[in-house]
């Protein structure tokens, strides 16, 4: 339900923060996009287990006690209210029902369900009768019984089947498309926020609500215009402005990093994108589930065939023309200035063996000035130090053994590590007037800031 901090016992959170740029991490505390120095969100196994806490415990068995609900009389009548994987014992008919859903994709069409209703031996005439869901559409819906078709009843309504039962199968076949819902204000003024959602599941974009954030005392005080706009003037429908991203991209997500020194016991620092302003940095390497995460990932791609730029027999990031895609800003690239921005000339890099010779690493000469490299600073190597454009001096390159040479084939290597972050199965692009953004169910996250409302722009 997104409410406890992955598999962590008793580190959970009551409610969900719903503004632009929040975090559960921080909850309702100002958002800075940085470590908060009062972390506020999530809860503490040991000291902070609140009274409220109890409530959300209780959701989750919630979840077990209303999947099915029993009707009495002498027909007895089951309602199957929600669709999770789960097995009941219908003692009053003698049946056993068994639930088993598809696992769903942002690339699929529908949901689909199958329930299993086998007798026991005592077996009774008995009435199932199956929720159709408000968020579906019964045009293109499927219901079939033993594989006969069966009538279908409207949305929001249920779909009733009396029979004796015996060894019989239920199979549902729902539509699934993205939808907006615009936010509980009925002003004319706020009828362009709106939330995005899959069928049931609300999306969130990865995103922070300021774009000039520079401490930890930020707020979202005088939103930045564009980080929370969604372009939507030449779509017709949601499907126009928001996109699958395909589970498949993951093959192409890749985190470089570096070590401050030759010593294993070096402090491992990752390139970044920087939330104040969107350029290369040398971050140190963050705890999973952690924000930062996302900005130490990158999607590693041939422009502009999209093709891998991550070898599939070697796993090795090579080749010319790659692009650097900002994890959540999908559509977008690192460019030559080292910034994020759209697709073209400047945002391609050769992706070389590693200048310092090492197994596993690996060097970005920039398409549009061979022999130069991005790099990490030679000199003050502190977190947040911004990455910077490198090249090799002819001369040095001549010696081979030069001290500044080494320093810089060293500051122009990278690397190559598994990804910070993976695109959840339910993973979205939409198209905003700024930048991109990168959508994701609100349930999974953990401590990324997102926005769930965004300002839809029609014209």
């Amino acid at each position: 339900m997104g409410n406890q901090r992955g598999k962590e016992p008793g580190v959970m959170i009551y409610f969900l923060p719903m503004g632009p740029g929040r975090s559960k991490s921080i909850s309702g505390m100002p958002t800075s996009g940085l470590p908060p120095k009062n972390p506020g969100g999530w809860g503490n196994a040991n000291a902070t287990f609140w009274c409220c806490y109890g409530t959300g415990i209780e959701s989750f068995s919630k979840l077990g006690d209303s999947i099915y609900f029993l009707e009495e009389g002498e027909i007895p009548g089951l309602y199957i209210i929600q669709y999770i994987p789960s097995t009941f014992d219908w003692k009053a008919a003698g049946l056993t029902v068994k639930q088993q859903a598809k696992p769903l994709s942002s690339t699929d069409s529908h949901f689909e369900v199958s329930i299993f209703i086998s007798s026991k031996g005592d077996a009774r005439p008995a009435n199932v009768n199956v929720r159709i869901p408000s968020w579906t559409s019964v045009d293109g819906a499927i219901a079939t019984l033993n594989g006969q078709k069966l009538n279908l009843t409207s949305a929001g309504d249920f779909l009733s089947v009396t029979k004796l039962w015996g060894d019989d199968t239920l199979s549902l076949k729902f539509p699934i498309t993205l939808r907006t819902e615009p936010i509980k204000d009925d002003r004319p003024e706020y009828s362009s926020i709106q939330a995005v959602l899959f069928g049931p599941h609300l999306l969130a974009g990865l995103t922070h609500g300021n774009q000039t954030v520079k401490t930890s005392n930020d707020s979202n005080s005088g939103l930045t215009p564009g980080v929370w706009e969604v372009n939507a003037t030449h779509a017709a429908a949601v499907a126009g402005w928001v996109t699958p991203v395909s589970q498949s991209l993951n093959s192409q997500l890749v985190t470089l990093t570096q070590r401050d020194g030759d010593a294993q016991a070096a402090a491992a620092f990752v390139l970044s994108v920087s939330i104040a302003d969107g350029a290369l940095t040398m971050q140190e390497s963050p705890v999973a589930g952690s924000d930062a995460c996302v900005h130490a990932t990158f999607r590693a791609y041939h422009s502009p065939s999209g093709a891998s730029a991550i070898d599939a027999a070697t796993g090795r990031l090579q080749g010319r023309d790659v692009a650097l895609e900002p994890f959540d800003r999908p559509g977008m690239a690192v460019t030559d200035a080292l910034s994020v921005g759209w697709p073209g000339p400047a945002t391609r890099f050769n992706a070389v063996a590693g200048l310092d010779g090492l197994p596993g690493t690996v060097s970005l000469e920039l398409a549009t000035r061979p022999g130069c490299f991005v790099a990490a600073p030679t000199t003050a190597y502190l977190a947040g130090a911004k990455a910077q454009v490198s090249c090799r001096k002819p001369t040095a390159a001549a010696a081979g053994e030069d001290d500044d040479d080494t320093a810089f084939r060293r500051a122009a290597s990278f690397t190559q590590a598994a990804p910070l972050r993976l695109y959840h199965p339910l993973s979205f692009s939409a198209t905003g007037t700024d930048r991109n953004f990168l959508l994701e169910p609100l349930q999974s996250l953990q401590d990324e800031f997102y926005t769930v409302y965004f300002n839809v722009l029609t014209k």
